[in-house]
């Protein structure tokens, strides 16, 4: 990793978010999503699950359809319009040939540029205490990296062709959000109010992570990732992602 992250690539124009959860994009990725809907880009989210486990006060058939409601509607502030569920079971989410053969159907379908993901490596970092990763997101992002390779080769997953989803390779970019190993950025300060609209659809979720006010919390959560980049990123506040490219 570089002390200066570098400009996000430009030469595409459909990306294909594949993450484990409701919220999993608001929390920094949705700014980055914002700018590219804005310049004429087309995004569409696929979610592992309907995080319904992730409120301690709403057993998982209460909070799965307000999640699915509210990240449908977070979709919409930034100019999402395509927003799927797999519905497999939160916080059990396994890695393995089922997932990647659901991601891979999923590269196959939408045919995009980029695909984008949250960060598969064990740890994650914020104001320089380190953590513990989820399974969820270790797996979910790891299958979403040996997708896009799946779905390139006529002989993985050959049933998909049978099926009408033909070969993909038209992959250039994977972007991995929330990385602890971020090589690139997007200049966002233009989709920062959208990112905390974004991020306020999912109140169900936030009120029951925090005691302060949403908008409050929302605002200066997302401002204060987009500073902390900027740091790196020649004064400009904007999203940090792990590119690999193809």
């Amino acid at each position: 990793m570089t002390d200066q992250l570098a400009e996000m690539p430009t030469d595409w124009r459909r990306a294909l978010a594949v993450v484990a959860h409701p919220d999993d994009l608001e929390y920094g990725a949705s700014a980055a999503v914002a700018t590219w809907t804005d310049e004429g880009r087309t995004c569409a989210y696929l979610l592992a699950t309907f995080g319904e486990a992730g409120i301690e006060t709403l057993t998982p058939a209460e909070a799965a359809p307000l999640r699915e409601a509210e990240q449908r509607a977070s979709a919409a502030a930034v100019g999402v319009e395509s927003v799927e569920f797999l519905g497999h079971d939160d916080g059990t989410v396994e890695y393995g040939i089922a997932l990647r053969r659901e991601f891979a159907a999923a590269i196959r379908r939408h045919r995009p540029d980029l695909v984008l993901t949250l960060n598969h490596h064990d740890t994650w970092s914020w104001g320089g205490t380190v953590f513990w990763n989820t399974p969820d997101h270790r797996n979910v992002g790891r299958a979403a990296l040996d997708a896009v390779a799946d779905a390139a080769n006529r002989w993985i997953f050959p049933d998909l062709a049978e099926d009408g989803l033909l070969p993909w390779d038209g992959v250039r970019y994977v972007a991995v959000a929330g990385s602890p190993r971020a090589t690139h950025a997007v200049a966002a300060a233009s989709g920062l109010e959208r990112a905390v609209a974004s991020l306020l659809c999912h109140r169900t979720y936030i009120e029951a992570l925090t005691d302060e006010d949403p908008q409050t919390y929302c605002h200066n959560l997302l401002e204060g990732s987009m500073a902390a980049v900027a740091q790196r990123f020649g004064g400009r506040p904007g999203v940090a992602f792990e590119l690999f490219t193809r």
